[in-house]
């Protein structure tokens, strides 16, 4: 008989599928280690786009707590800050990328709006199966869409390490530290580029302006006086229609990520979890809504924790169980979100010349793994309409709305690659092409 949640069964060698688990030391020692996994994109994310990294980071928690419930207990994932997010956001609030960022309440009311639309997909997905969205969406749009937005990116990358000659150089140590630990390191260590080499800038910049007044020192004050427990900073949504339409679109590439991640899983750990992609899309949807509606970011599957799960082969879905408690944990410590928000903006802009170039290369990445053939003139438009309207941030004015350049790479590939397609596309607009 079918229970609500598995019943996990005690494994302590070889490979530990979703319903089973380590013993418990072991399994809260694993735990805490997808923690480390997720917490450099989880904390970066909100810092790029001027929101409280430890609002974020609580509702990471509570987003992967929901998709544990919702999911049944049988999909292991960790749900983290989104980082396609960061663009329309800063468009829609128009920050300019350091200090607080004042508007988060109107990127709030997109951030709800996605996920409710995530969520419907996801319904609808429930009912009528994935084909229908791999028509609509097939690898060449979602690689020129992934590809448009870390495109889009680069200028704020690029500003945030060019005030002054040590900015620069404190932001381009900062690029070679990631790079190194990327490709030279060794264990774990490889698994957390970003995060050690942002910890590598951090001393430099320290050494560089606290010492030799080479810059604007770091200032612990807030630290010293932020309280070891407290709540997050939570905020209300503000529903503004411009913010919701340049915002709101950004769903389709949580449905393309996630429904990647899940492939992957089925491929890692040998199950089919096609029967749970409606209800994964469902609990990512609600718990973007969630987080929205309480001062946190759109939030996403992880890559990250999946390439934790490829090198020790230990898939249980407890161990997320855990990884949700410690981030709860970390997003109650005021004084752990001060010490985040010392993080010099050098650092931050050479962090973000990685991350948002990542961001592009994998879409060209959608393109390789799926064999897009770009011999078809369909699939060459698509994406060169799609890279040039993002990179260079093509706004289209429908209305009182303005489109950014994300919106419009992302309208425009679905729309473009649809009026392109013919027949063929005609046969995905029927829902049973999807069962």
């Amino acid at each position: 008989m079918r229970t609500f949640l598995p019943c996990w069964s005690l494994k302590t060698s070889g490979d530990v599928a979703p319903d089973e688990r380590l013993p418990w030391l072991q399994t809260i020692a694993m735990g805490l280690q997808h923690v480390v996994a997720m917490f450099g994109s989880t904390a970066l994310a909100p810092i790029l786009m001027g929101f409280d990294p430890n609002t974020a980071i609580f509702f990471s928690g509570v987003g992967t707590l929901l998709f544990f419930v919702i999911t049944g207990g049988r999909l292991p994932s960790y749900l983290g800050s989104s980082f396609a997010f960061i663009a329309v956001v800063m468009a829609a609030t128009g920050y300019a990328g350091s200090g607080v960022n004042a508007n988060v309440p109107v990127a709030l009311g997109g951030i709800f709006a996605a996920g409710l639309l995530y969520m419907l997909i996801g319904a609808v997905v429930q009912r009528a199966g994935t084909g229908w969205i791999e028509r609509l969406m097939p690898p060449a749009v979602t690689g020129a869409i992934v590809a448009a937005i870390g495109l889009n990116l680069a200028p704020i990358a690029v500003k945030g390490i060019s005030a002054r000659s040590f900015a620069t150089s404190i932001g381009l140590l900062t690029v070679l530290a990631v790079a190194v630990v990327a490709v030279k390191g060794q264990g774990m260590a490889r698994r957390l580029p970003i995060l050690i080499g942002a910890v590598f800038g951090y001393a430099c910049y320290y050494a560089g302006a606290n010492f030799f007044h080479l810059g604007t020192p770091i200032d612990f004050s807030a630290v010293a006086a932020a309280s070891w427990l407290g709540l997050p900073h939570f905020q209300q949504p503000v529903f503004r229609a411009s913010a919701i339409v340049l915002i709101a679109p950004i769903c389709v590439i949580l449905v393309a990520e996630n429904l990647g991640h899940i492939k992957a899983l089925s491929a890692m750990t040998g199950r089919n979890f096609d029967p749970l992609i409606g209800r994964a899309f469902i609990a990512d949807g609600l718990a973007t809504m969630v987080s929205g509606f309480g001062g946190g970011t759109g939030v996403t599957t992880y890559a990250e924790n999946m390439g934790v799960m490829a090198v020790t082969k230990v898939y249980s879905t407890l161990l997320f169980v855990v990884a949700a408690c410690f981030a709860l944990l970390l997003g109650l410590s005021p004084k752990f979100g001060a010490l985040i928000l010392t993080l010099p903006a050098p650092v931050i802009g050479g962090v973000a010349i990685v991350v948002f170039g990542l961001i592009a290369v994998t879409g060209g990445r959608i393109w390789v793994v799926h064999r897009v053939d770009f011999s078809d003139p369909r699939n060459l438009i698509v994406a060169a309409v799609t890279l040039t309207a993002g990179a260079g941030d093509l706004t289209l004015g429908v209305g009182s709305f303005s489109i950014g350049g994300i919106g419009t790479a992302t309208f425009g590939a679905i729309l473009l690659n649809w009026l392109l397609s013919g027949r063929e596309t005609a046969s995905a607009a029927d829902p049973a092409a999807g069962k």
